[in-house]
């Protein structure tokens, strides 16, 4: 009975340092994630955005270069149209993507819109064509997807024709929310165009003008 005892306690012990091991371990790779500016406390599934958020800072847009679903060279110019182009990356793998080509896209005026998928190495050309509208400007460019960076389909890029820059983007399952975060990127470009205007005057009203040495202290 003794032994039992003996043993038991000499079990707990190691269970002890076991445990205090793990702790001092955990607590270690927490402070190096730390120490990376990993952060820990965001809620899961909480990663890509569902909105078109005007970006802190405008991202230089691109044309899309690439072929069609008849292997037909196609290039669509974004960069200096006089209109806004939505571009929709778009995949005949998601059952999403599927009823997105389906639908009848609803669009503010003066926004073209242009699909585009991974070229032929990574999609089928004949999925495609059968998924997609007619009249539908379909465009398979992988490159595409690279120069705007798209972590995953469906996804939403709206440019700004006249600035060539990247006005927001983001993902939305239905057009009519693409709509709807378009009509909001719009109208919060517009908000930021009128206060950067009423800084001007009051910088022009207090004698401070381009160039002013104030501007480079």
């Amino acid at each position: 009975m003794l032994a039992l005892v003996v043993i038991e306690g000499v079990v707990v012990l190691l269970l002890g340092v076991l445990v205090a091991g793990l702790l001092r371990s955990h607590a270690e790779i927490l402070r190096r994630l730390h120490d990376l500016g990993v952060g820990l406390d965001e809620p899961a599934g909480s990663g890509g955005p569902t909105s078109l958020p005007t970006p802190a800072v405008a991202q230089d847009a691109h044309d899309v270069l690439g072929v069609t679903v008849d292997d037909e060279a196609a290039a669509i110019g974004v960069v200096g149209a006089g209109h806004d182009t939505l571009l929709a990356f778009l995949s005949s793998g998601c059952a999403t993507c599927e009823r997105l080509f389906r639908e009848e896209p609803v669009l503010p005026s003066r926004t073209r819109l242009v699909v585009v998928a991974k070229s032929p190495e990574e999609e089928s050309p004949f999925a495609l064509r059968e998924l997609a509208r007619p009249g539908t400007t379909l465009v398979m460019s992988t490159s595409a997807w690279t120069d705007y960076a798209v972590p995953h389909s469906p996804y939403f890029v709206l440019v700004d024709g006249s600035r060539g820059r990247v006005r927001g983007e983001g993902a939305a399952t239905s057009w009519r929310q693409v709509a709807g975060l378009i009509t909001q990127a719009l109208a919060d470009a517009t908000d930021g165009a009128r206060r950067e205007s009423r800084a001007d005057a009051e910088l022009l009203a207090a004698g401070i003008t381009p160039g002013h040495e104030t501007l480079y202290e």
